[in-house]
């Protein structure tokens, strides 16, 4: 890949980027998508109903005011994760924090994310894949782990339709 012969610097600002671009990316589809469906759909009864009026209530607007000031410390700390990541970039633009602020808090998340894969992210994860790819039983864990997440997944969406 380009960033294993680019000097440091480069590859660690272009990861950087990259990570801003998906997670910018994230924020705008999420708050779009909020916006866009507190405008145009106004359910009259069921779920969808009790959603929306709790999207535009109080409780999100105070939660939302309270991220603004003291939760955005989450916003960088999701990039040291992996699935979190992209449930609280989309958790920031359904709470619709302010574009610059989200930013701002992203900006040492981003930089943290290219720095980990810029050194030692993608030796890892490589080493980690060949590790399970050359032991049966390493394989066989991990597509235990894929089966019982696929079940708990089917499990909860067969339970949720029912209830």
């Amino acid at each position: 890949m380009w960033w294993e012969t680019a000097p440091f610097w480069v590859a660690l600002l272009g990861l950087s980027a990259i990570a801003m671009a998906r997670g910018q990316a994230t924020y705008w589809i999420a708050r779009l998508v909020t916006e866009q469906a507190l405008r145009r759909v106004r359910p009259a009864e069921g779920w969808q109903a009790r959603v929306h009026a709790w999207l535009q209530g109080e409780g999100i607007a105070h939660g939302r005011r309270s991220i603004e000031r003291w939760g955005l410390v989450v916003v960088p700390l999701c990039y040291l994760t992996v699935g979190f990541q992209t449930v609280v970039l989309a958790a920031a633009g359904v709470l619709r924090i302010t574009w610059l602020r989200f930013s701002l808090a992203q900006l040492p998340g981003a930089l943290a994310w290219g720095l980990i894969y810029t050194t030692i992210g993608f030796a890892a994860w490589e080493a980690i894949l060949l590790a399970a790819a050359g032991s049966p039983w390493a394989l066989a864990g991990l597509i235990a782990l894929l089966v019982v997440l696929a079940a708990t997944l089917v499990s909860r969406r067969s339970r949720a339709r029912r209830g």
